[in-house]
């Protein structure tokens, strides 16, 4: 993980992101860059006669938000090495992709201001359009990465072997830390298959990369979403990573609501990787 991007709007859940990005920085010795979009107010562009935008107003704006970049980086990124910012007058999501096509970034952190469960974090908002678009990993989370130490990590998955890519990519930003992998496969009463087939079929998904320190796990559910968010909150499980398909995004994984006695404390930071 050479570089990391990290969008911010100065909010609660982009402060949650940077924490956790500065810490998986300072442990992958990562370049940290900060992107920043500004939806330019009205009349900015067309700053002829007729606006009420002037020139000098422009200028003050534009550099009350570089002022606030810095003062930012200094608060969340102090005790990183490399940390690079930008700033671009883009919508959200147009921001992020051309920023990204054009730095190559190995991982995209982004907080999400959903509230009470899982579906509200990865659907229908600028972090989903990301999450379903991007073919860089990307984590989000809710919640403060203060105190980050990834040693429980979930691999979620039917373990199909069309799948390995994702779980390679998984490979390259777990062996970064000291990390427990979690090997999960759910089963649910719609889609049920016996414990000895799943397990065979994990020992072959793996067999090539000469993993040492995993379980494997086959855990019965209602739904899948729910055994993931269940199994995780078991083992205290600090990340869970699992695999999109592209334009159908997460959907097809998360099609109903989460239990509402899931507490917040109950979302643990989620790795995707688009297939």
């Amino acid at each position: 993980m050479k570089k990391i991007l990290v969008p911010i709007d100065f909010s609660k859940p982009s402060e949650y992101a940077s924490k956790l990005a500065s810490t998986i920085a300072k442990k992958a010795n990562s370049e940290v860059h900060l992107l920043h979009m500004v939806e330019l107010p009205t009349g900015f562009v067309d700053m002829g006669a007729g606006t009420n935008f002037s020139i000098p107003e422009s200028m003050l704006y534009i550099r009350k938000v570089r002022d606030r970049m810095l003062d930012y980086k200094k608060q969340f990124f102090s005790k990183n090495e490399n940390v690079i910012h930008a700033i671009r007058f883009q919508s959200p999501f147009e921001g992020i992709q051309d920023y990204s096509k054009k730095n190559a970034p190995d991982l995209i952190v982004m907080g999400s201001k959903g509230h009470t469960n899982l579906e509200e974090i990865l659907i229908g908002s600028n972090t989903e359009k990301i999450v379903r678009n991007s073919d860089i990993p990307v984590i989000v989370t809710k919640k403060n990465g203060d105190h980050f130490t990834p040693k429980n990590l979930v691999f979620a998955s039917s373990f199909k072997p069309e799948k390995t890519q994702p779980f390679e990519r998984f490979l390259t930003f777990a062996e970064n830390f000291d990390s427990k992998i979690h090997l999960l496969k759910i089963n649910t009463p719609q889609k049920f298959e016996n414990t000895q087939e799943t397990n065979n079929r994990i020992k072959q998904f793996i067999e090539k990369y000469g993993l040492k320190n995993y379980t494997i796990n086959v855990y019965n559910d209602s739904s899948i979403e729910k055994g993931i968010l269940n199994f995780s909150n078991k083992i205290n499980a600090d990340i869970i990573a699992l695999a999109t398909h592209g334009r159908s995004g997460l959907a097809h994984i998360f099609n109903g609501s989460i239990t509402k006695h899931l507490s917040k404390k109950s979302i643990k930071p989620m790795l995707t990787f688009k297939i």
